[in-house]
């Protein structure tokens, strides 16, 4: 992609409708990501079913815009409460939260918006010179390669979500596979799982899904919290001087590039990106015994990374249809919705809209860093209003995004369905994050396995003998075999028997 094409792409977004939907979208972005409770998935879950009459490139902006302001947006609460407004900004806590004890809270908000705006223009960078290579790469893959790419996806994303017993997270990624064959299936209409319920014929929607068990099933979780937070604290200088940012100018390139490589792995997301950043610039600074009590390299490294990840989350979901990461995979399900096909063929079917998606992340950093800077004491004062208001509010724009899409009540229900089952995996240790990917990944797997199996007449051995999928396969293999506890304890005695 040329500058030219990027530049000519930004400025016909320059227009009067296009910047009201960025400025008003990142600022409910910033208050979603603040709040305690409410995330980034969610607020994009939420906007996606009511932007469904919008057009496709007007609803990119807002959604876009959401996604990006979220993110920044959970650092404010860390900061203040000592609690993530989003789980991208838990590593935020651990130096944001100590520099407003010490009386610099203003500071460490500007601090962290800068970074964010830094790291927000590194992802999209990379997004504006990875995603036609990748993509170019992707126009390989056939139908098993896509197969095992799903399947790669599914366990790369329960291996890392679900760190204490990545079993629950493979569970929970193939319980979203088989919720996505409810329905008649794609090639002969021969219905699966529908038990004889007309509503069902059609498969379940994906926004009532995704709203159900990122939004519904965290009402549930917050409302049952004995502690009703909210933030008492005094903001004063905001701006950080240059020469501040300069000083840690390596730390900063580095976090960047772990957040774009973290957020280009199918489901892992800005969370883990963070936390690994985090931990690097720890390892690499020259003053490691301040972290944890308010560095300022520290809480540059986490929101420069989670940030990044935004845009290095994007380059999957534009080449190969699979998302970086759960707010990703919501937007992939919004291009769906308005028409738009990543993947592979995107480039020659719509050869613009690449650029057209990096240009708006330069708006959408441009309304993050001025709303950010602007209206820091305004935006602190929301962190004031108590969850028994708040809720409900959030509940209600649950229902209306449910409905919106096809104006079923019965998606509500299914909503209220998934709110319940969400909670359950919550309480249980379940993450939903591959529970959505494998829902999204599903129709995929499905019909690249049913065209393969077609193309070869049943043959299997093409999805173990094609070079790719060969690839892919060894990576899926590494992925559980790292996670066992009989060839890490081999792999441990072996490193001892080497040390003697």
């Amino acid at each position: 992609m040329s500058l030219s094409t990027l530049f000519s792409e930004f400025f016909a977004l320059m227009t009067p409708g296009t910047i009201f939907n960025a400025f008003w979208a990142t600022g409910f972005g910033i208050i979603v990501g603040m709040l305690p409770g409410l995330t980034a998935t969610m607020g994009v879950a939420l906007l996606t079913g009511l932007t469904f009459r919008f057009m496709p490139e007007q609803a990119m902006v807002v959604l876009i815009s959401t996604y990006v302001g979220a993110i920044y947006g959970g650092s404010r609460s860390a900061i203040l409460l000592n609690i993530p407004g989003t789980p991208a900004n838990a590593a935020t806590c651990l130096d944001g939260h100590p520099l407003a004890r010490r009386g610099e809270a203003g500071y460490a908000i500007g601090l962290a918006t800068t970074s964010s705006a830094i790291g927000t223009l590194f992802g999209l960078v990379c997004l504006a010179i990875f995603s036609p290579l990748l993509g170019a790469i992707a126009l390989k893959f056939g139908s098993w390669e896509f197969f095992v790419l799903s399947i790669f996806g599914i366990i790369i994303c329960g291996n890392l979500t679900a760190p204490r017993d990545p079993l629950k997270g493979w569970i929970a990624g193939i319980v979203g596979l088989l919720l996505s064959q409810v329905g008649q299936d794609p090639i002969q209409a021969i219905p699966r799982f529908t038990f004889g319920e007309l509503q069902l014929m059609g498969g379940l929607s994906l926004i009532p899904v995704l709203v159900g068990a990122y939004g519904v099933g965290e009402i549930i979780e917050v409302m049952q919290r004995p502690i009703d937070y909210t933030v008492r604290s005094v903001v004063r200088r905001v701006i950080p001087p240059l020469a501040d940012l300069l000083r840690y100018w390596k730390t900063i390139l580095r976090s960047g590039v772990i957040g774009v490589i973290i957020g280009a792995i199918p489901g892992v997301g800005e969370d883990t990106a963070s936390w690994i950043a985090y931990d690097t610039a720890k390892r690499f600074s020259d003053h490691p015994e301040e972290f944890g009590r308010g560095s300022h390299e520290g809480l540059i490294a986490a929101e420069t990374a989670n940030n990044a990840c935004v845009g290095g989350a994007i380059i999957p979901v534009l080449t190969l249809a699979v998302p970086g990461s759960a707010p990703a995979a919501v937007l992939l399900a919004a291009m769906w919705l308005h028409g738009i096909r990543p993947g592979p063929l995107l480039p020659i079917e719509q050869p613009l809209f690449i650029a057209t998606v990096t240009a708006i992340f330069l708006l959408s950093t441009i309304a993050m860093t001025v709303l950010g800077l602007a209206l820091v004491r305004p935006l602190v004062k929301v962190l004031q209003i108590s969850r028994t208001i708040l809720m409900p509010v959030v509940f209600a724009l649950c229902c209306v995004g449910s409905f919106a899409v096809s104006g079923r009540m019965f998606d509500v229900h299914l909503m209220f369905l998934f709110g319940i089952l969400g909670y359950f995996m919550r309480r249980n240790d379940f993450p939903a994050a591959p529970m959505v990917l494998g829902f999204i990944l599903g129709p995929m797997a499905d019909d690249n396995f049913r065209r393969a199996m077609i193309i070869t007449g049943g043959d299997i051995t093409p999805f173990f003998t094609r070079p790719l999928s060969v690839v892919l396969w060894l990576l899926t293999l590494a992925v559980v075999l790292s996670r066992s506890a009989l060839v890490r304890g081999w792999l441990a005695s072996l490193a001892r028997r080497r040390s003697r």
